[in-house]
């Protein structure tokens, strides 16, 4: 019989308060930290930029979002905390629940290789040893709309957990193998359907940001700043810099990104299978929207409302990770203001600029409204915007650290930029 101790250690995610503004993550009483006993599954697509060299975006943004659909469905969709990050994501989870989320994320490892062709390296670290390393791992809760929620991360645990993953010797321990996990990885929910999602004002910037001060006060003042600088209410739920909205969304029939979807959904459930029933979701869906009118659970309107506000365009995990679309001006106003911040060491950052969106779905009820988008900027948004963070990072050590002291406030962002995404 579950203690009323255990009982509460499980129920700790679902039973934090939410908050519904994004400045809230700038609010230190938003945060708790996740229990000990939790354990952090991290998954993390090897050289990711020969992929996305290749024009691989779509199916290295598929095999993340596989990470997180296959930690959801083995845990029986129990609530949990997540980060998607374009080439990877990272998803916490109770105890009781560690083996069986463990065996779903190492059956995604077999899936990515079997029908990507992509390498997948995958770890289950406990939180407690995160916290003996050094880092902690605080989560908040962002109300997105009713019934779904997104993960906010503070204390430096992410930024560990990815360094540790990266690291040969140090992800030994913890290390998921082939062994560990099967083909059979339930996958349901994961779609693929949308069109990349255009540019309404010209750009979309992929941007990934840290105070080089850790206060909430910085964090606050950044994002202040952001809602000055675009004019907007960036902390609103869909500002107009949302690279989503009712305008952009693009779709067709039958979706471009359909069979991608029956190979990776039909690892485990038969391609024939998922691609015939992706096939009539797919064409309800076009005569839904086509007339306006409902088809079975769907009711369009409200449907894509929901989508427009059930997107990760901004999230945080001691860094601000956005996907913001902008005009020339804007875009101009926040290059300049990312410079002058980098230059007085107020700030590092990276970015990548493209001319549209991918969008990543996780669609586990329509009828229920459960359902949650993942964005990233089209050409490898996240991933080379990572990729130009560390390497500012890197300089940024080696420019302000004392003569003959190599530590910086971040040491786990340097290390990034040499062991390579």
């Amino acid at each position: 019989m579950m203690s009323d101790h255990s009982h509460a250690q499980d129920r700790f995610y679902a039973d934090l308060p939410v908050f519904t503004e994004f400045s809230g993550v700038a609010e230190g009483g938003s945060y708790a930290p996740l229990p000990d006993g939790w354990i952090l599954l991290a998954a993390d697509i090897v050289r990711s930029r020969d992929a996305l060299a290749a024009g691989n975006y779509k199916s290295v943004n598929m095999i993340a979002a596989a990470a997180v659909a296959a930690v959801l469905n083995a845990c029986e969709h129990t609530e949990l905390p997540f980060i998607f990050g374009g080439d990877g994501a990272m998803a916490a989870v109770p105890p009781h629940l560690a083996d069986a989320a463990g065996t779903a994320l190492a059956g995604v490892r077999v899936i990515a290789r079997e029908t990507a062709d992509l390498d997948l390296r995958v770890a289950a670290i406990p939180v407690g040893d995160l916290r003996r390393a050094g880092a902690d791992l605080k989560v908040a809760k962002l109300q997105l709309s009713l019934g779904n929620n997104l993960a906010m991360f503070s204390g430096g645990g992410i930024a560990l957990a990815e360094k540790i993953l990266k690291d040969p010797e140090r992800v030994a321990p913890y290390r998921l193998r082939d062994s560990d996990g099967e083909m059979a990885t339930i996958l349901d929910g994961l779609s693929c359907r949308w069109e990349p999602v255009p540019a309404e004002h010209g750009h979309i910037v992929t941007l990934m940001v840290r105070p080089q001060d850790p206060a909430p006060e910085a964090l606050a003042g950044l994002i202040a700043d952001l809602d000055h600088m675009l004019e907007n209410d960036f902390s609103g739920a869909v500002p107009a810099s949302a690279p989503v909205r009712r305008t952009s969304l693009r779709f067709r029939f039958p979706p471009s990104g359909l069979l991608r979807e029956a190979r990776t959904v039909g690892a485990a459930r038969g391609f024939w299978r998922v691609l015939s029933r992706a096939t009539l979701e797919a064409l309800a869906f076009l005569v839904a929207v086509t007339l306006g009118r409902r088809v079975g659970p769907l009711q369009p309107e409200r449907y894509l409302d929901e989508v427009t506000r059930n997107t990760d365009f901004r999230k945080f995990d001691d860094t601000l990770r956005l996907v913001l679309d902008l005009n020339v001006s804007q875009r101009e106003a926040l290059e300049t203001y990312l410079r002058e911040g980098e230059a007085q060491n107020r700030l590092v950052y990276g970015m990548h600029v493209s001319r549209s969106a991918l969008m990543t779905c996780l669609v586990f009820s329509i009828e229920d409204s459960r359902h949650v988008h993942f964005v990233d900027g089209s050409g490898g948004g996240f991933s080379r915007a990572a990729r130009d963070f560390d390497v500012r990072a890197a300089a940024a050590a080696r420019h302000h650290a004392p003569a003959g002291d190599g530590d910086i406030r971040y040491p786990e962002a340097a290390g990034a930029a040499r062991q390579g995404r």
